[in-house]
């Protein structure tokens, strides 16, 4: 379960990101460190992510972290990037990786698979879409478990 200052910080880190060119893609506050860390996965939509789009947002957003108060006492802030395998959530991340070569993972089985892999076409209201080999598959969201990008081999 998500701590409950996420969305207040979420609400923060946004604005925060776009004013830099970014997108957050993940936040995390994990109390049970101490100091607790806050860590913040952010997405670079123009190219790869680098250390200095991480040092900018780290900056500006603990700025606005520390005059806001919103967290009271110490914590440390992770920015960071979430990595090539990760999954896909957003409408705006299926739109962003459209082409990409993905892993969808059912339950139950659908056609006799949990797993399909193939390129992402689109996502709409009732359907992932697919490109395998030239072949278009269908698959209804109702069953899927999750979406991830797949790792170059």
């Amino acid at each position: 379960m998500a701590h409950p200052l996420v969305p207040q910080i979420t609400d923060l880190a946004i604005p925060v990101a776009e004013q830099l060119g970014l997108e957050v893609v993940g936040i995390v506050f994990h109390t049970n460190q101490r100091p607790p860390v806050l860590r913040v996965d952010i997405h670079n939509p123009v190219q790869d992510i680098g250390l200095d789009d991480c040092e900018r947002m780290s900056r500006a957003l603990e700025a606005v972290l520390d005059a806001t108060e919103i967290i009271p006492d110490a914590y440390v802030l992770e920015v960071s990037s979430p990595g090539i395998s990760r999954e896909l959530v957003t409408d705006r991340e299926f739109i962003s990786f459209k082409g990409f070569p993905v892993i969808v993972s059912t339950s139950p089985s659908y056609e006799g698979q949990q797993e399909w892999n193939g390129q992402l076409i689109r996502r709409d209201e009732t359907k992932i879409y697919l490109n395998q080999k030239g072949r278009v598959i269908e698959i209804p969201r109702s069953l899927i478990t999750r979406v991830q990008l797949d790792e170059p081999r």
